[in-house]
């Protein structure tokens, strides 16, 4: 009998273990904007990363204005796993930041039911190449503005004009290294992301 009920319980934590929902995230935006810390704050298992020390040979392609003291760059994607209770698992792909990398994106992107934009609000150009790309590709997406220490804030608004975006792209301010407010951006894309579905 005993074992009757610990076969039990086992067959019951394989079930809890499998989601009922799984999806697909992005994580964009410009290089050193945070992607692969926002990965790694909310991830549930290790993350995968493929950094790289930047070297000299990035001298003159990559642009380090406003983020000397980077020394590593994602060079293929981020992944990572985050499950939320009632079983709707994310599967997360950080996206390399820098243009020479910017040919992994269709694929990258290939299934995904939307996407995080991360921004860095001294450095908003760089944001540019990542709204085109999901707006010319109808990827929803929602705009996460990392707070960096000693950057000036600005409204949602602000960004938003600053950005050029339709009025229903959410513009939400964080701190990826938070796991929390972290998670909290991607519950705002999913949401996002339905509610487009729905129209």
């Amino acid at each position: 009998m005993n074992f009757a009920a610990s076969e039990s319980s086992v067959s019951q934590r394989q079930d809890d273990d499998v989601p009922l929902h799984t999806l697909k995230v992005l994580v964009a935006g410009g290089f050193g904007v945070g992607k692969t810390t926002l990965v790694g704050a909310v991830s549930e298992v290790r993350p995968l990363r493929t950094e790289e020390t930047l070297t000299d040979a990035s001298v003159g392609v990559d642009d380090l204005g406003g983020i000397e003291s980077k020394t590593t760059t994602t060079v293929a994607m981020d992944f990572g796993r985050l499950t939320f209770s009632g079983g709707v698992r994310l599967y997360l792909f950080g996206t390399p930041g820098q243009e020479r990398f910017w040919f992994m994106w269709d694929q990258i992107a290939y299934g995904a039911v939307g996407a995080i934009v991360l921004v860095d609000t001294r450095r908003l150009s760089t944001s540019f190449a990542s709204i085109d790309f999901f707006e010319e590709r109808g990827i929803p997406f929602v705009i996460a503005a990392n707070q960096f220490e000693g950057a000036r804030r600005y409204s949602a608004d602000e960004i938003r004009d600053a950005l050029d975006l339709d009025s229903d792209v959410p513009v939400l301010m964080c701190d990826v290294r938070s796991r929390e407010v972290a998670r909290g951006v991607l519950v705002a894309l999913v949401e996002h992301a339905l509610q487009l579905a729905q129209r």
